[in-house]
């Protein structure tokens, strides 16, 4: 088999009395879209950045390549493109003009022309980057970053801050390089956009890999293939938990703010089950939610928390 993309082993970074990365494995292979995935403060950028070359790392091994950043780092960033979290571009520059000083920075790569088509930015290309709005400022981030036509492309938060159809014309652009074969590791607090673009995931929390697998592996751990949220119209209503267990195709029932979550695996026999049993305990309703199962509920179940509380 051939050498993953990237490799990481044991590694481990804190600062001051924080860990921020606590003995982290992973493998990426060429080829694939890998995403780390949870809350702001997981650890996912602090790893990215370590990996980027960016920040060192207290312990651990990290190949990217099958290069080393002591003592191949030129090499290295010549086939790599990095979008960060955060891109601070010389707004009196234009499009054309930014995507030129960054092709001079590498050896090959495609003509700026063809960069600027890839990212749809052609009727901006004479724009200055201070006149661009948001998602035009990304798809300009994210260009820079594949001027050196890179082997490896790093996208830590591509789309935090954007609106909707920003965020989704980005989801397009990353997705079209996905089907293209480039390897892509990416970050990200959103769990539709790892469901939408990644191959893999690897879920973080306290600087920890809680759990791997493609987006379905993850979700078919749960053992149900829905949720269903309820709430009583009275607070000190609560209905009887044990009760609502016993119910046919119910794997599991919590509580969280007042609420009554449960997951279910048939929808269509539950929830009439579920309605009869709040009836017979004299149970009134002012909600009820239902949705399929997603990498949230993954890690409200791993963590008893959700992705908003952070």
């Amino acid at each position: 088999m051939s050498a993953p993309a990237l490799r990481v082993r044991s590694l481990r970074k804190t600062f001051k009395d924080v860990v921020a990365v606590a003995h982290l494995d992973l493998d990426v292979p060429a080829g694939e879209c890998f995403g780390l995935l949870g809350p702001n403060g997981a650890g996912k950028t602090t790893t990215l950045e370590i990996c980027e070359g960016l920040t060192p790392a207290d312990a651990g091994d990290v190949e990217v390549l099958g290069l080393r950043w002591d003592g191949q780092a030129k090499e290295l960033r010549q086939r790599l493109g990095i979008q960060l979290q955060e891109t601070q571009l010389s707004e009196k520059l234009t499009v054309a003009e930014t995507l030129r000083l960054f092709r001079s920075f590498f050896r090959d790569g495609p003509e700026v022309a063809e960069v600027i088509a890839l990212v749809q930015l052609e009727e901006k290309r004479g724009a200055r980057v201070g006149a661009l709005s948001g998602g035009q400022k990304q798809r300009l981030a994210l260009a820079c970053a594949l001027v050196g036509n890179p082997d490896l492309l790093f996208l830590d938060e591509p789309t935090t801050g954007l609106d909707p159809q920003a965020r989704r014309q980005l989801w397009d652009l990353v997705e079209r390089l996905r089907l293209a074969g480039r390897t892509i590791v990416l970050t990200t607090h959103y769990m539709d956009e790892a469901e939408a673009l990644c191959d893999r995931v690897a879920i973080m929390d306290h600087g920890r890999i809680i759990a791997l697998g493609t987006p379905r592996e993850l979700v078919g751990s749960l053992g149900a293939e829905h949720l269903v949220e309820i709430m009583a119209t009275v607070a000190a209503a609560t209905p009887d938990l044990d009760a609502l267990r016993r119910i046919d195709g119910v794997r599991d029932v919590r509580t969280t703010d007042g609420r009554v979550e449960l997951r279910v695996t048939e929808l269509h026999r539950s929830v009439p089950a579920l309605l009869a049993e709040l009836a017979r305990q004299g149970v009134a309703l002012s909600e009820l939610r239902t949705h399929s199962a997603s990498l949230e509920d993954v890690f409200v179940a791993l963590t008893g928390r959700h992705l908003r509380d952070e």
